[in-house]
């Protein structure tokens, strides 16, 4: 933990699309999209990391809290707030993020946690310009049909969609897109 934040660089606001599964390796995503401008951030993640976001997503409430919904309460409990989450580098592959709670208070966290936490506090998420050169990928022409169908898709998934076979984490989470 850092008293003072720990990422001083560029940042650029990022918005949560949604999250889907890459054909044909069954693989989770999660992927943003830079509010202005033209590049999406596709990360990949685990199935239990995408089934967190895909609930927060479409409002879930689970009768009793997941581990994301016992953080954000720890937060509250102890007097806390949570700013901003940022993506804040690229290493080896793996994205690494921070939560950055008031007071200037940062914590290193695994991006597909902090995009979890981010969505049940009502967060920023803010992408560093250096990760979003490294992974992002410039917008395609937008096919309207094709918008509205991935809309559709993301309407209608559910967090089973994202189980992995055995039940374990999948190795090699949050990590760019390929």
């Amino acid at each position: 933990m850092s008293p003072t934040g720990g990422y001083g660089g560029r940042v650029r606001e990022l918005d949560v699309v949604g999250v889907r599964v890459e054909m044909p390796s069954n693989n989770p995503i999660v992927l943003l999209r830079e509010r202005d401008g033209d590049r999406f951030l596709p990360i990949w993640i685990g199935a239990p990391e995408a089934s967190a976001i895909a609930f927060a997503q479409q409002g879930v409430v689970p009768p009793r809290p997941l581990t994301h919904d016992l953080l954000k309460d720890v937060i509250t409990a102890v007097g806390r707030q949570l700013v901003e989450v940022r993506i804040v580098s690229v290493t080896d592959g793996v994205y690494h993020a921070e939560l950055v709670l008031d007071g200037g208070l940062t914590v290193s966290a695994r991006s597909s946690d902090a995009i979890a936490l981010a969505l049940r506090t009502g967060s920023p998420i803010l992408g560093a310009e250096e990760v979003l050169e490294t992974g992002g990928l410039p917008a395609p022409e937008q096919d309207e049909d094709e918008v509205e169908k991935f809309r559709e898709f993301l309407d209608h998934v559910s967090a089973e969609d994202f189980e992995a076979p055995g039940g374990d984490d999948t190795p090699g989470t949050d990590t760019p897109g390929r």
